[in-house]
């Protein structure tokens, strides 16, 4: 059987009951279409994770009380003394070793803000200019926060251009412009660019205020939340990060470093472990969306059994005439595959577009690549053959003579 024959016969065959077709390709679309977006919506929530953390500076290193964080049941717990505190004499330790170019301390709390037009609970976080440097913070109005604003302990807020969207409007100018902090009146004096992200981890909806009015006015202490260190450069991390170990055990008076009050992380320890858990999140949502691509092929192999019940004589004539056990498993081999990879394309096209629209609504980040189209296109021919060649190499076997007595 040539080629061409091979085409012609398997184009006919499938389109004479089309309605048995389409329903068995649809199988297939589903579960394709399930597949791509799934992972689409995983590598999109990593690589939107990603450029998060990236985009709080480079060469960083994160210093935070508690111990050394460990990931069990319950989620993120720190070891050690629970009731560890950082300081800004913390502060002044880190800023004297070597190799480290800026310190930032960083005060956090979610608080209710208010304005004219709007309301709501927002993450407030107090710095200190260098922050500007440590966590690359740039202003596409007015200024960041400034050495002076921190002295003064002035009443000013920096926002960021979700926040402006959500408290003033799409397109606003809030320079200038007041809102309320837990009831506190505050002056917008500057707007960051927009550094993209979603969820908690979302910088753009920040409101940033001077660290000192942070504890004045809204925490009502000195504690920090965390102190941001910039090092030198990315060879000399390792030994920034060492060298503040040491220090702050010194500084806390800690001689076992099981009792270990503060824990530091740098921005690879943070990279390696977000893209573990998206790594496990996309594999788990791609299971979930294979089971129907089982279920797809499943109905290919009842479609391709009950195709070789109702052509039995029609496999006995051609076996009469001449027909090869290779040319009949190679025909009905081929019907299975090409259900397979017309439904994965369709597959691909649905679920790509899908992914497009969420992506263009803003609800999730997803991220379509060619590895997994091209795994989708792979995994469409290998279902075609597994779950085709049963029945094919079932319509080989036959008798002829028995075939051609089939009622």
């Amino acid at each position: 059987m040539t080629p061409y024959d091979l085409a012609h016969e398997t184009l006919f065959s499938l389109t004479s009951n089309k309605v048995r077709s389409s329903l068995t390709i649809l199988g297939i679309v589903v579960g394709i279409a399930s597949v791509i977006l799934m992972v689409s919506i995983g590598q999109g929530s990593q690589a939107s994770i990603t450029s998060s953390i990236n985009a709080a500076g480079a060469n960083l290193l994160i210093v935070q009380p508690g111990g050394q964080r460990q990931f069990g049941p319950g989620g993120p717990e720190g070891g050690g003394n629970r009731g560890a505190k950082l300081t800004m004499a913390d502060v002044t330790v880190i800023k004297a070793l070597p190799n480290v170019a800026n310190v930032s301390p960083v005060g956090q709390g979610a608080f209710p803000i208010a304005t004219p037009s709007a309301s709501g609970n927002t993450r407030v976080t107090g710095v200190t200019a260098a922050a500007a440097t440590v966590s690359s913070i740039d202003t596409s109005m007015g200024v960041f926060i400034s050495d002076e604003n921190v002295r003064s302990v002035a009443k000013v807020a920096v926002l960021g251009p979700t926040a402006v969207t959500n408290y003033f409007g799409a397109g606003a100018n809030p320079l200038g412009q007041v809102l309320r902090i837990n009831g506190v009146r505050f002056t917008v004096v500057g707007v960051t660019k927009s550094k993209g992200g979603s969820g908690f981890g979302n910088q753009d909806s920040v409101v940033y205020v001077p660290l000192t009015t942070m504890q004045s006015y809204l925490s009502g202490n000195q504690d920090l939340d965390s102190i941001n260190v910039e090092a030198a450069n990315a060879g000399v991390m390792s030994g920034v990060q060492e060298s503040i170990t040491q220090a702050l055990l010194s500084a806390h008076h800690i001689t076992d470093t099981t009792k270990q009050d503060f824990n530091i992380q740098s921005q690879a320890d943070i990279l390696s472990t977000a893209s573990t858990i998206t790594g496990t999140f996309t594999a788990l949502l791609a299971s979930i969306a294979g089971i129907s691509l089982l279920v797809g092929g499943i109905g290919i192999m009842n479609m391709m059994l009950t195709t070789v019940t109702e052509r039995t004589r029609e496999i006995g004539l051609r076996k009469a005439i001449g027909a090869r056990r290779s040319d009949i498993t190679a025909q009905f081999l081929t019907e299975a595959v090409t259900l397979c990879v017309a439904g994965g394309v369709s597959g691909i096209l649905l679920g790509w577009g899908i992914s497009e629209i969420i992506n263009a609504t803003g609800i999730l980040t997803t991220l379509v690549s060619w590895t997994a189209v091209a795994l989708a296109v792979s995994v469409c021919a290998g279902i075609g053959i597994v779950f085709g060649y049963y029945p094919a190499r079932r319509a080989a076997k036959l008798d002829p003579i028995e075939a051609l007595r089939y009622q």
